[in-house]
């Protein structure tokens, strides 16, 4: 195909709708760039719109408000240690360096409503208060927000619009793509750079079966929209891929609802026990890896353990509201009854908790290397949730570098392709226990912005 079959062409073209391509979109634009994006579905929502819409980031003006003593070098530090040293230190260096200027930038000059979230204790890795969400929202709401400020600024969005081929030259230069609408037809739409911000792979069973064994039996809890496909076309213009066995996992997927358990019902004292009972697991020590402590657990299922007062702390996450309404929580004024309710040996779980208070009273570790702070584990009146270890989404992908430019294996940069979110390599090193809350919206919005920014000023180049 020549570029006379195009239908048209446009300065910056950018694959996928979510948090990525918005934030590429929109730093285009600012940039002077005329912009189309293209989403699969009829309304943006992808990866984004299933998570909780919070993103990390160290350094921001919220940050300073509220005294938050923190800064790139720390969330850099942050990263390394998370991962054991096995991410990427140039794309780890980026996202340190850009996460904060993005969040504010998304904030200040497009009225993305977020703030800092102070209720989200330093945990899993991170060691400022550094995560920032929408209060009473979530995900979806932040890509359709997102999707209104596209509309604002009068960028172009084409909706139902499956990526099938990028059409390129044969140094790697792509020249356009092709796409296909839902009554089969296809359209050619040429472009002078291409950003790579469609989702990972987490619901290819086959890419997962490949690169995940560990997790090909978890539960996919990402959008079914989630096929790979910009990861192959990267891959197929000669694009290295890397850090393809990276994934957020997480433990405490609510069964039979489908609703994640909020982080902080663990780290405001929740435990984790087995079908005994009995705790497996640390549960403050790999917000993803600990899914695979749940996956080995007879029937892959497992109880989250808390108190009255430690939903009430999380009252203010929707998904706290929604697993009350709808009855996934198993309520108990005393440990025998909620024993008897969720079918468990009332001494088992007894001596479970005595031995946290106990350790929490002597300022020690306890049997699974927990060590109690100022959180305190559960007291009646109790309450329990079955829960599930799913796959949320992939962190492997087009290797990139810190201008989200895509490279080939010898480090030498496709012309002019462009690459973020989980279209591309994130720094969560090459598992699942690299993984830091709130990472994936950070490496999306922030390799979003560098990619959107990188387009626009090769496009607009003369």
């Amino acid at each position: 195909m020549s570029t006379m079959d195009f239908e048209f062409t446009v300065p910056v073209l950018v694959v996928g709708g979510g948090a990525c391509g918005a934030s590429a979109a929109l730093a285009a634009s600012d940039a002077g760039a005329q912009v189309l994006l293209l989403e699969r579905d009829a309304a943006p929502a992808g990866t984004t719109g299933m998570s909780q819409g919070l993103v990390c980031a160290a350094g921001t003006a919220a940050q300073r408000r509220h005294g938050i003593d923190d800064d790139a070098d720390r969330l850099y530090a942050d990263i390394l240690a998370k991962t054991r040293g096995q991410t990427d230190t140039t794309l780890a260096r980026a996202i340190a360096d850009h996460a904060g200027p993005t969040l504010d930038w998304l904030v200040q000059q497009h009225d993305m409503p977020w703030e800092l979230d102070l209720r989200f204790k330093p945990s899993y890795g991170h060691s400022r208060a550094r995560v920032h969400g929408w209060p009473g929202h979530t995900g979806i709401d932040m890509v359709q927000l997102m999707h209104a400020r596209l509309a604002a600024a009068q960028v172009d969005v084409l909706t139902e619009a499956r990526l099938v081929e990028v059409v390129a030259d044969a140094d790697g230069r792509a020249r356009g793509v092709l796409v296909q609408r839902p009554d089969g037809s296809r359209e050619a739409i040429g472009c002078d750079t291409l950003v790579m911000a469609a989702g990972g792979f987490a619901a290819n069973h086959d890419m997962v079966a490949q690169h995940l064994p560990e997790a090909a039996h978890a539960r996919c809890n990402g959008h079914e929209g989630n096929q790979g496909d910009a990861i192959r076309a990267g891959a197929a213009l000669g694009a290295a891929l890397a850090d393809m066995g990276a994934y957020q996992g997480y433990a405490m997927l609510a069964d039979p609802q489908a609703i994640p358990v909020p982080p902080g019902f663990i780290v405001e004292g929740g435990l984790l026990v087995d079908s005994q009972g009995r705790r497996f697991v640390n549960e403050v020590d790999d917000i993803s890896g600990m899914v695979h402590a749940v996956l080995e657990q007879r029937d892959g299922l497992a109880w989250v353990i808390v108190d009255a007062v430690i939903e009430e702390r999380c009252l203010y996450m929707i998904e706290t509201r929604q697993l009350r309404e709808l009855g996934a929580m198993r309520d108990a004024d005393d440990l025998p009854t909620l024993a008897r309710l969720i079918g468990v040996d009332a001494a088992t779980l007894a001596a479970e908790i005595a031995a946290a208070w106990s350790s929490r009273r002597s300022a020690t570790s306890d049997r699974l290397g927990r060590h109690w702070l100022d959180d305190a584990p559960p007291a009646a009146p109790l309450r329990a949730l079955k829960v599930c270890g799913a796959l949320f989404h992939t962190q492997g992908g087009l290797q990139i570098d810190a201008a989200a430019r895509v490279l080939r294996a010898d480090g030498r940069r496709l012309p002019n392709l462009f690459a973020g979110g989980g279209s591309a390599r994130g720094v969560s090193g090459p598992s699942c226990w690299g993984y830091l809350p709130a990472m994936g919206l950070c490496a999306a919005v922030t390799f979003g912005r560098l990619a959107g920014q990188s387009a626009a000023a090769q496009a607009l180049a003369p």
